[in-house]
């Protein structure tokens, strides 16, 4: 599997930032890769930072014009491509959903982020509902894509159910960046975190691990007006790109610094099983005792 991941710094404007892709997109295709990764929520700047309802208005039925213009992109570059919108699913509905094209532009399928955080800058329970997919490898010509979102990255949970069901790869759309207040040795603490949890991940399942992320500083939205519904806008967000890729015993394969980037990798897909041969992890696990996995805790 050649794989491109890119890792764009977004504007404001939408059509600026489908053109950017687009242009990324078609320079993968040049160098003859047969999957292109594309990061969280990327039509657009990364909304979620306030609370305001007029941002539902980003938000658009799949399949929709996103879909369409993805999926002819797709099927003109001959790559299966992975998405990521703002899914409008019925009024009131909405989703963070990952779409996933198949090289001659048909919809191979859909995830629906699962766990969807809360936090200052990131109020994406104001805009999301919950994933109610599960999770389910998507079948494509390149192999079975385990796909998840962002905030889905840290659960080791959803990393095995995907192994679990045949996934030949783990794929992390992202969204993720620093608060400007933190200092340089907490910053290279969340950045080194984040790596070392989906490392582990692909450890685990003896799987490669796709994370691709976006870069440069996003301001908060303006506030608005009094009669909506908000948070108290944050100062910003510097999203901190370091996309990569990881082999299945957790090795670096890739990794792209904090500018705009195309990271292309190639990727052995036989070497799974052959590392899954040295360390069977799922011959030998106790399915008989983790039962009281699927409690929220353990007095």
């Amino acid at each position: 599997m050649k794989v491109a991941l890119i890792q764009p710094a977004l504007s404001a404007s939408r059509q600026e930032n489908l053109n950017q892709l687009a242009a990324s997109v078609r320079e993968a295709a040049s160098l003859g890769v047969n999957l292109v990764v594309l990061p969280e929520l990327h039509n657009s700047p990364y909304f979620c930072q306030t609370e305001d309802v007029s941002r539902f208005d980003l938000a658009e039925p799949v399949p929709g014009p996103s879909t369409e213009f993805f999926g002819a992109l797709a099927r003109e570059c001959r790559v299966v491509l992975v998405s990521s919108l703002f899914e409008r699913r019925a009024a009131g509905l909405y989703h963070n959903t990952a779409v996933v094209f198949e090289s001659d532009g048909s919809i191979a399928g859909i995830h629906r982020k699962m766990h969807i955080p809360d936090d200052p800058g990131y109020y994406e329970k104001f805009y999301f509902t919950p994933g109610d997919l599960g999770f389910h490898p998507i079948a494509t010509s390149v192999g079975k894509l385990g796909v998840q979102v962002c905030w889905d990255q840290w659960y080791p949970e959803g990393a095995r159910l995907m192994a679990l069901a045949g996934a030949d790869v783990l794929i992390y759309p992202t969204a993720i960046g620093w608060e400007p207040s933190d200092s340089p040795d907490e910053q290279r603490r969340q950045l080194e975190a984040w790596q070392t949890v989906q490392r582990g991940h692909a450890v685990a399942n003896g799987l490669p691990v796709i994370t691709v992320n976006r870069c440069g500083f996003e301001p908060s939205p303006l506030p608005p007006p009094a009669s909506a519904t908000t948070a108290a806008p944050q100062s910003g967000i510097p999203f901190w790109g370091h996309s990569f890729v990881a082999g299945p015993q957790g090795e670096f394969l890739a990794e792209a610094d904090t500018e705009p980037e195309i990271l292309v990798v190639d990727i052995d897909l036989q070497h799974s099983e052959e590392v899954r041969r040295w360390w069977p992890f799922l011959r030998d696990r106790r399915i008989d005792a983790y039962g009281d996995l699927t409690l929220r805790f353990r007095e």
